[in-house]
């Protein structure tokens, strides 16, 4: 069966990290997602590497060179058909190629127009060069994340490029598509990436509010100051998660662990989480990982394994959800979520750039005498 989103035209204008996985979301389910991918000068080269970016799975590429005359001109063709761009460059780089917001709602007063910066297209730092652990620092969030009394850590760039940034813009154009299809008029989407990563802190934000959330790091219900949720260590130096923060899945945890201890029972003593923390550490150190997967895994004591990259694909519960997929030998996460009535196609592997510019142009109504001259000059 087709995707949930089959039938919709997106251009996705080729850039790092974010934007393509935004594109990437789109193309798993089941839109039609053109990479407008740059020509290099000279011969094309096959890069054996693009099988590795998986975020750049699923689409056909178009390889065009924006600086020649007349590839604006085909780029605002495919415009003109579309129902979304995305684009994630800074401030003013779009306008610069004549495809800005202006040039192509012009064409297409339908078209959603998708941008994602790091700090937004205004604002003081809006011309900035900048990254994840910037804009997440920015936002608030980066000061909860860490050990108490130690700096803030660096994580993953999941807050700010792929959490505040590709997903929020994937939520923006599909709202703005919706509302095209109501009104016939098409609009800017302009996602920051601090806009985002604040917005997913919002429960903390409220939870400061309140005053039940501290300013310092590590002594908080969620940044591992509580002993019930948290990573400890096992006998042969893997981890496990702990999670148990309903009083009914702590006194299972508990029970399942044989603590009959009465310092425990006092849960939400703050003042005591140091002292529990240290003492669960040295119960969980006494097994290996998989002899707690065994007392806990699967019960409601809130547990799981602290699973490594290669670990993870085979887990029994990743397999029973085929939440992992083969492409081309590249072992990565399948298309998500599941949908009840669409099941989109596994996905194709990366294209090489360029690989699809004379398929894409025919099949989006560009003569072939007009194609074979932008191949003659250099183009395409």
């Amino acid at each position: 069966m087709a995707g949930p989103l089959a039938g919709l035209r997106i251009i996705e204008m080729v850039g790092l990290g974010p934007a393509p996985f935004c594109a990437m979301m789109f193309a798993d389910m089941g839109a039609e997602v053109i990479r407008i991918d740059r020509r290099r000068s000279g011969a094309s080269v096959v890069v054996e590497e693009m099988r590795f970016d998986v975020t750049a799975r699923g689409r056909r590429s178009l390889a065009i060179d924006l600086k020649q005359p007349g590839a604006t001109d085909i780029v605002l063709d495919l415009v003109s058909q579309a129902d979304a761009l995305i684009e994630g460059f800074r401030p003013g780089v779009m306008e610069r190629l004549g495809l800005g917001p202006d040039a192509c709602l012009a064409r297409n007063p339908r078209l959603v127009y998708g941008r994602m910066t790091g700090w937004g297209q205004e604002g003081p730092l809006a011309h900035a060069a900048g990254h994840d652990i910037n804009y997440i620092a920015l936002s608030g969030a980066l000061h909860a994340i860490g050990k108490a009394g130690e700096p803030p850590a660096v994580p993953l760039n999941y807050i700010g490029d792929f959490g505040g940034g590709a997903m929020m813009l994937a939520f923006g154009v599909l709202a703005a598509m919706l509302s095209a299809g109501r009104t016939g008029k098409g609009q800017v989407v302009d996602a920051a990436m601090t806009d985002g990563a604040a917005l997913l802190s919002a429960m903390m934000y409220g939870f400061r509010a309140a005053g039940t959330w501290s300013n310092r790091r590590g002594e908080n219900l969620l940044d591992g100051g509580a002993h019930f949720y948290g990573t400890y260590a096992c006998a042969d130096g893997k981890y496990v998660a702990i999670g148990a923060i309903e009083p009914q899945f702590y006194a299972l945890l508990l029970e399942r662990c044989g603590i009959d201890d009465p310092a425990f029972r006092a849960q939400n003593d703050r003042g005591a989480w140091p002292l529990l923390r240290q003492r669960l550490a040295d119960l969980f150190r006494t097994r290996t990982r998989a002899e707690w997967c065994t007392l806990l895994e699967g019960t409601d004591a809130c547990f799981a394994p602290v699973l490594d990259w290669d670990e993870a694909p085979r887990h029994p519960h990743n397999v029973a959800r085929q939440a992992f997929v083969d492409l081309d030998g590249i072992i990565q996460p399948a298309p998500a979520p599941r949908f009840s009535d669409s099941r989109p196609d596994t996905p194709s592997p990366p294209a090489q750039p360029g690989e699809h510019s004379a398929a894409i142009l025919r099949d989006w109504g560009i003569d072939a005498g007009r194609i074979a001259a932008l191949q003659n000059a250099g183009v395409i």
